[in-house]
């Protein structure tokens, strides 16, 4: 029985030290050996960046090193010539501006005009009439004659000031105007006959001896011609400058219209027809050429976005 008990005892002991030692030999393998840190999705180490300043020997060199910051200011979506003194947009700038010109012209003709009767009474002698020598009498009355002519001649000055009608010099604006303006088609347009064709200038250019950027916005209106839709400019930029588009294919004046053949046959037979036709008592022929005029005005143009033209100044 002894023998028996001992041999449980020492199968126990060994089931009991087979654990411990697998317990030992996981702890080991498991917390004991080096591993290789892993890296994880959500856990991606960023290098830390760091500011380095760099060093110089002098002075001189640090100030040439700065950067210089350039303000760049926004351009204008108003047209400057309504902008008044304080930065304000107002339309009818220019007729406020002649107002207050008017006004200023009324209040120095006034002012003059005090002036003139505060001299006439200096010229005026209160002397009794019987007291006044011939020779003082043709003094004073030389003195009213003179004041006289002279407040006729500002009376007339200032009619002539409200009167006049000072014309452009439009040479002024020719010499101070760059000949040829390069323009591009600002997208693809269908037009008619006088309708508005919007443009960009493709290279800055000067007009009225002002520099306008590239990319600037200008428009001009259409007619037609036998082949060719012709295109004039008369204002640009708020500038009475009138300039004539020619093509830079084939540096004809207008742009070619490949499709207008059918349209000038058309025009011409039905003008034979009219002329034929053209007989006292036929009361046909005012309605036959009204339906021509309808379908003339009905013509459309599509022009194709970046149409490459110069426009050159009228002569």
């Amino acid at each position: 029985m002894n023998m028996i008990k001992d041999k449980k005892k020492l199968i126990f002991m060994g089931l009991v030290l087979c654990v411990l030692l697998f317990i030992g030999a996981y702890g080991i393998l498991t917390f004991g050996g080096t591993q290789e840190p892993s890296v994880g999705k959500a856990s991606v180490e960023v290098p830390k960046l760091k500011e380095t300043t760099p060093e110089f020997e002098s002075r001189l060199e640090a100030v040439d090193a700065l950067e210089k910051e350039e303000q760049t200011e926004p351009p204008s979506v108003y047209q400057e010539k309504y902008l008044d003194s304080a930065g304000y947009y107002d339309k009818q700038l220019s007729d406020s501006m002649k107002k207050r010109m008017i006004d200023s012209v009324y209040q120095l003709g006034a002012s003059r005009y005090q002036k003139l009767q505060r001299s006439q009474n200096a010229y005026e002698v209160p002397i009794v009439r019987d007291t006044l020598s011939k020779r003082q009498v043709k003094l004073t009355k030389k003195a009213v004659k003179v004041m006289e002519v002279k407040m006729k001649a500002m009376a007339l000055e200032h009619q002539l000031f409200f009167t006049s009608n000072p014309e452009e010099n439009v040479e002024q604006h020719i010499r101070n105007t760059d000949e040829e303006l390069w323009v591009r088609v600002d997208g693809t347009q269908t037009v008619k006959q006088d309708y508005r064709l919007r443009m960009r200038l493709s290279k800055s250019a000067k007009v009225d001896g002002i520099t306008l950027e590239k990319n600037t916005l200008l428009y001009g209106f259409v007619s037609f011609q036998p082949n060719r839709t012709i295109l004039k400019i008369e204002n640009l930029n708020g500038r009475a400058v009138q300039f004539e588009a020619y093509d830079l294919d084939d540096g004809s004046k207008g742009i070619y219209i490949e499709n207008s053949f059918q349209e000038d046959v058309r025009k011409q037979v039905v003008g034979d027809v009219v002329d034929d036709i053209n007989l006292a008592g036929v009361p046909q022929v005012s309605g036959i050429k009204q339906l021509f005029r309808r379908s003339n005005r009905q013509v459309k143009v599509t022009v194709m976005d970046n149409y490459q033209l110069i426009l050159k100044l009228k002569q």
